[in-house]
């Protein structure tokens, strides 16, 4: 099994039936442990299992029937690994399903084919299905499929499934998407689930074998790229080995640790410490214990120096050069909390692993769900997605969010309540 795994999420609005998609993969692929399996058939008492108990494990989560917090599910076929994060449908809780698509290959965005009025001359999507799948967009997910469920409980699927699918196809077109896949399914009878759909009027894969051929994320551009960035997110002194034995670093050097976010870092490449624009070659490189000549993106990674630097804990190492401290911002917004975010607030920002302050300079427009046309905004509220201006009281080596997801993403958080407001997600920077 060679194949990289693959981490997606099941997205979209409430009762669509997300955990009953993931539970009906994990049944259906036999990756349920005999334990959980005989509960699961005790607690139906003779019925079909239901398999949404998979995934709800928080006990609130079991009494409303509802999914709360983001759950993570594994499991693996002959072909690939997969983590699969069951995201929350609720509005209140999108943060949850923000932070789950922050770290997404893909998403799987289900519509609920029984809340449409397949009647009317333009199917019109459920608002929260069109804000997931914008927020996945907005997010740079890779790959963007959408599950047409419940089709075992409409008179004629084919038919139904032909207007939803336009209605998709159009949506997606407005708003820039390009879907990964269309796909008809039942979660509840495992239609089109594991295995294809035997009906004339479908000859695409099943959502499986979908799943199977997806890529797994931008990792491989990401480390493809021409210069090395790395967030410090610890600092820690060791033992020097003998190859890290250099005048000026003594017997305990600092060994500077993140998970490299773009680039590669090789012994002896000059690098730049931000902000303090120092700069020094590296002397060691050590993962998982041991030593190595290199390290490529995704990966985390110990950096020992030539020469010592007074780096710590939200600093970067980087390509001389490339890291431009930025204090103006220009960025989509989607905001996550109940108090409104209004111009002239501050805030706290938190970009890797350093938190600055910042305000909200301006707002330029909200984004309308419905129609994806901007309009007017004194502000923003709780769900609503904006373009904005901040300003930072510290620079940041920040990159628009096309070029870089560590880069270029930001989250906001109030500093008087302490919750997380908000996910910023760079357009464009200036000094």
């Amino acid at each position: 099994m060679s194949t990289a795994a693959l981490r997606f999420l099941t997205a979209g609005s409430v009762d669509d039936g997300k955990s009953t998609l993931i539970g009906r993969l994990l049944y259906d692929s036999r990756a349920i442990l005999a334990d959980q399996l005989d509960a699961l058939h005790a607690k139906a008492a003779g019925e079909a299992p239901d398999l949404s108990l998979l995934t709800d494990g928080l006990e609130a989560e079991r009494e409303q029937g509802i999914t709360i917090d983001v759950a993570y599910r594994y499991f693996a076929t002959r072909q690939r690994k997969f983590i699969i994060a069951d995201a929350p449908g609720h509005e209140q809780y999108t943060r949850n399903m923000v932070t789950a698509a922050a770290g997404s290959d893909a998403a799987v965005v289900l519509v609920d084919i029984t809340k449409l009025d397949l009647h009317a001359s333009e199917v019109a999507l459920l608002p929260q299905t069109r804000r997931h799948a914008l927020l996945a967009k907005l997010l740079r997910v890779p790959s963007i499929v959408f599950a047409v469920n419940k089709l075992d409980a409409v008179a004629d699927p084919a038919h139904a499934f032909a207007n939803v699918r336009r209605a998709i196809e159009s949506f997606a077109a407005d708003a820039g998407i390009e879907p990964a896949g269309v796909l008809p399914v039942s979660a509840l009878r495992g239609d089109n689930i594991t295995r294809p759909l035997a009906v004339p009027w479908y000859r695409g894969p099943s959502l499986l074998q979908l799943l199977e051929s997806l890529p797994a994320g931008d990792a491989g551009s990401a480390a493809a790229a021409d210069s090395l960035r790395l967030p410090v997110q610890y600092v820690s002194r060791t033992h020097a080995s003998p190859s890290e034995n250099s005048p000026g670093l003594g017997e305990q050097p600092r060994v500077y640790w993140g998970r490299i976010a773009e680039g590669r870092a090789q012994v002896g490449d000059e690098v730049e410490a931000f902000p303090s624009g120092q700069r020094a070659r590296i002397a060691a490189l050590r993962r998982a214990g041991h030593g190595v000549e290199a390290v490529a993106a995704g990966a985390s990674a110990g950096v020992v120096l030539d020469r010592q630097l007074d780096i710590s804990r939200g600093d970067w190492l980087g390509t001389p050069g490339r890291l431009q401290p930025v204090q103006r911002v220009r960025a989509t917004l989607a905001w996550l909390d109940t108090e409104p975010a209004r111009a002239g607030r501050r805030y706290w920002v938190r970009h890797a692993h350093r938190w600055v302050h910042a305000s909200l300079a301006r707002i330029e427009h909200q984004l309308d769900i419905q129609t994806l046309r901007p309009l007017p905004a004194e502000a923003l509220e709780v769900n609503q997605i904006g373009v904005v201006e901040l300003q930072l009281a510290q620079p940041l080596p920040l990159q628009p969010y096309a070029a870089s997801r560590v880069g270029g993403a930001l989250i906001v958080v109030d500093p008087a309540s302490h919750r997380t407001s908000g996910t910023l997600l760079v357009s464009s920077a200036s000094a």
